[in-house]
């Protein structure tokens, strides 16, 4: 696998192909690290070939495409499944954004419970132990027998953990502590994948 050179910054996330003193994304200084990176094209076409699928996406018209049959997950709040057009569309990704503090893991174990009536849940935890989630779960009265736990942020262990639950959903608290042991900072930090 073919790898190649990118700056971060450790600040705001931002990447560019050059070393730069200010980062453009955040305006901090001297926050752009060295950072190695595996080919993704590479990578993506030997995912593809390996799989079966042709690395060829052909577009398709506007006309051609089937709208309004995809399956939809209720959450149990009436007004986040309305904001969501009707539920979670299954294979859809949903970012829930938030300060610190204001109640995105509580809400999204919340979720849980209605959604794991019906399907299996996986929740991926990168900031708490198993059993501090169980606490707060206990305490909201979260008591579904089809919601999985793990306290993991390595992104090869999280998928090898989906491929053996098989989940319908799986909750990824919080994204930017999720990492990949292929791409790392100059100074041998692993970064964000």
């Amino acid at each position: 696998m073919k790898s190649k050179t990118t700056y971060i910054c450790n600040e705001c996330g931002y990447q560019s192909p050059k070393w730069m003193g200010k980062c453009p994304g955040c305006n901090s200084w001297n926050t752009m690290e060295e950072t190695i990176v595996a080919d993704k094209k590479t990578s993506a076409a030997r995912t593809a070939a390996a799989s079966g699928v042709s690395a060829a996406v052909k577009p398709k018209k506007i006309g051609d495409v089937q709208a309004g049959s995809e399956t939809r997950y209720k959450t149990g709040f009436k007004e986040l499944d309305r904001v969501l057009g009707g539920g979670i569309v299954k294979g859809s990704l949903i970012l829930v954004g938030g300060d610190p503090g204001i109640g995105k893991s509580t809400l999204l174990l919340q979720i849980c419970q209605k959604a794991g009536e019906e399907k299996k849940i996986l929740y991926v935890s990168g900031e708490e132990s198993e059993g501090q989630i169980k606490m707060r779960a206990e305490r909201l009265g979260v008591t579904c027998e089809s919601l999985y736990l793990i306290s993991e942020t390595d992104v090869e262990t999280i998928i090898e953990c989906i491929n053996g639950v098989k989940p319908d959903i799986v909750i990824i608290d919080s994204i930017q502590t999720m990492n990949r042991q292929d791409i790392t900072l100059g100074g041998g930090q692993r970064s964000a994948g």
